[in-house]
């Protein structure tokens, strides 16, 4: 008999290019040996190297995919994504709060990695009233801890004292990627309760990095589902997007730039 896989939700935004949103995630719980769900919260139009449109999904649909995904399958994780809306990020977290057992990990998607913003301004408030106080983990990059803090992250020495003060703000743990820092290493901090662990790795080079945020937070997540516990699913997580990047290839049309996709799915041993 087929063993059954746990099973992790990801709701959040449809990327046509398939480097980030819900198709990265679906590569990435597969790649874990997790069942994966979607909600759609909005479809892009996006590739690595831009966003064209955005069309949000009516917040009705979004809540009842949510709804009948949480109805209908045994969920251990969920992934949060983009969001968009206020009203999206509300009627998010109105479901999830129904289901205190969740492991939840949300991903505070604000911008892309082209610069265009993925979240209309009224949704901040909804994000730290609502979301963000449910969540096992929050995992902002440098911009969006910024944007939640109100202020600025200047250097690496500053990155704890700013993942602490998130943790106390939002009663939750925080993974802070340090990624957009300057430096050979890159630097990423957990703080868990009143522990801290550092995951420092060499940066690699690469002419574009699309989807990173997306496929991090989709194997905590699939790590949580496993029933790891949260310093050990950011880990295993940490190696498998290192993987992804060392593995990761270009597309070229004549006439166009290059596109640039992370190496996810099944392509290694986990």
């Amino acid at each position: 008999m087929t063993h059954t896989p746990p099973v992790a939700l990801s709701i959040a935004g449809s990327d046509c290019s398939s480097g980030a949103g819900i198709q990265a995630d679906l590569k990435t719980f597969q790649h874990f040996r997790v069942h994966g769900l979607t909600a759609v919260t909005c479809v892009v139009s996006e590739t690595a190297n831009i966003v064209r449109a955005v069309h949000a999904v009516p917040v009705e649909i979004v809540a009842d995919q949510v709804s009948l995904m949480l109805d209908s399958f045994p969920i251990a994780a969920v992934k949060t994504g983009m969001l968009f809306s206020a009203r999206h990020v509300i009627a998010v977290a109105d479901l999830l709060k129904s289901h205190p057992t969740l492991q939840v990990v949300v991903d505070p998607v604000m911008i892309a990695s082209t610069g265009d913003p993925l979240l209309e301004p009224d949704a901040m408030a909804a994000y730290r009233e609502i979301l963000l106080p449910i969540a096992r983990v929050i995992t902002p990059n440098l911009h969006e801890a910024e944007a939640l803090l109100g202020r600025k992250i200047p250097d690496a020495a500053a990155i704890e004292e700013a993942a602490f003060e998130l943790s106390r703000l939002f009663q939750t743990s925080v993974l802070l990627k340090g990624g957009h820092l300057d430096g050979p290493e890159c630097l990423d901090l957990l703080v868990d309760g009143s522990e801290v662990f550092r995951f420092s790795a060499p940066r690699i080079a690469v002419p574009g990095s699309h989807g990173t945020g997306c496929t991090l937070s989709a194997a905590i997540a699939a790590g949580l589902a496993h029933g790891l516990p949260l310093p050990a699913a950011v880990e295993s997580a940490k190696t498998y997007l290192g993987e992804t990047l060392r593995q990761s290839y270009s597309f070229q049309v004549p006439g166009q730039s290059a596109i640039h996709a992370l190496n996810q799915g099944t392509c290694f041993e986990p």
